[in-house]
């Protein structure tokens, strides 16, 4: 399957509370409307997060289905045109970011309940090829994040070829998102040598400077 990650702005005149509530509630049955979808799931950065500038983002939606063709038929779908009219209602849509995305779980296991998950934004290395990039997230990199204590489930987010097609460069290359069980969980795998370990390997694949992330609970809404 493909999942389609898009990367959300609130509306500025919204606050936290309003935006995150229509989201979930309203927005998310005009979703469920649309044809051919396999799972939907939205992650809601902590409140905790919202210091001075904020999260990157205010929330990241997943979107599933089953290949290119499914998105095509989404996207020229009357209840697509329905989802963009709703998106005026609580989205910055000029802010908005979309990545098409294949999955590859480096380390299986639960997303836990009242868990949270780090998702963070992945820029490759400036010239490096995309197919060397990838290459070295799954097999170098990706088993030094699966070593994180308290660790429960790893997934990596590759951009999909289409997104370099023509010359094109996607919102970012990629996301590497995590599950842990609880802040206090995550917190203590951040502060690890295991992590202190990974981080010096990003030189290697990375751009430089800090990767976005955003620290959120997901909530699956279908599928």
């Amino acid at each position: 399957m493909i999942n389609a990650i898009t990367l959300l702005k609130r509306r500025r005149d919204l606050s936290v509370d309003e935006f995150q509530n229509y989201w979930r509630h309203q927005h998310a049955d005009v979703i469920a409307r649309l044809p051919g979808i396999q799972r939907y799931v939205q992650s809601h950065p902590l409140r905790a997060t919202y210091h001075e500038d904020g999260p990157v983002y205010d929330g990241v939606a997943e979107l599933w289905a089953n290949d290119s063709q499914a998105f095509r038929d989404i996207g020229t779908s009357e209840a697509y045109i329905a989802v963009q009219t709703d998106e005026e209602n609580f989205l910055d849509r000029s802010a908005n970011a979309l990545v098409l995305t294949d999955e590859h779980v480096i380390k299986e296991g639960p997303q836990p309940d009242g868990g949270v998950k780090c998702i963070r934004l992945f820029n490759r290395s400036p010239g490096m090829p995309v197919d060397d990039f990838q290459s070295y997230w799954r097999d170098e990199y990706g088993p030094l994040i699966a070593a994180l204590p308290s660790l429960d489930r790893y997934v990596q987010y590759p951009a999909r070829a289409g997104g370099y097609a023509k010359g094109r460069q996607p919102a970012c290359d990629g996301f590497d998102i995590t599950w842990f069980g609880s802040v206090n969980a995550l917190r203590n795998a951040m502060n690890s040598t295991d992590f202190e370990r990974a981080r010096s390997n990003q030189g290697n694949f990375l751009a430089p400077g800090d990767c976005p992330q955003i620290i959120a609970r997901e909530h699956v809404i279908t599928g």
